[in-house]
């Protein structure tokens, strides 16, 4: 069992910045690709970026390309989600996902994952 814990949202403006941390415990010594994904009110969950577990790729939905950042730091088996000009549109709350991999890979589609985190809101004003 691995357990996620999200950080770090909150309350900002449009055009602010905001960096979002996933803390994973538990069986972490098997490679984790590391997911997030947002789910707004009324809406479906969605994903926005992965980073396999040796850090080595990432991809990242169209909607965030630019402006998201994703990294890790597997010695502090920690995931990182640097957000810069936010948009309104980019409220929601936004999810931490792991899924046992191979080191390489990116599952892009939010099935594939084994382990959720509680979420942490993210809202943006404009």
């Amino acid at each position: 069992q691995v357990q996620l814990v999200e950080s770090g949202g909150g309350l900002v403006q449009a055009g602010g910045s905001l960096r979002l941390s996933c803390a994973a415990s538990g069986r972490t010594a098997s490679p984790y690709a590391m997911g997030w994904f947002r789910q707004a009110p009324g809406k479906e969950r969605e994903f926005v970026v992965v980073i396999s577990w040796n850090g080595g790729n990432t991809n990242y939905a169209d909607s965030v390309k630019g402006r998201f950042t994703i990294s890790r730091d597997n010695a502090k088996n920690t995931v990182y989600l640097q957000m810069n000009s936010l948009k309104p549109e980019d409220t929601a709350v936004y999810y931490c996902a792991a899924k046992k991999t191979a080191p390489w890979s990116t599952p892009r589609a939010g099935y594939e994952y084994d382990y959720w985190g509680q979420g942490t809101q993210v809202t943006v004003s404009s």
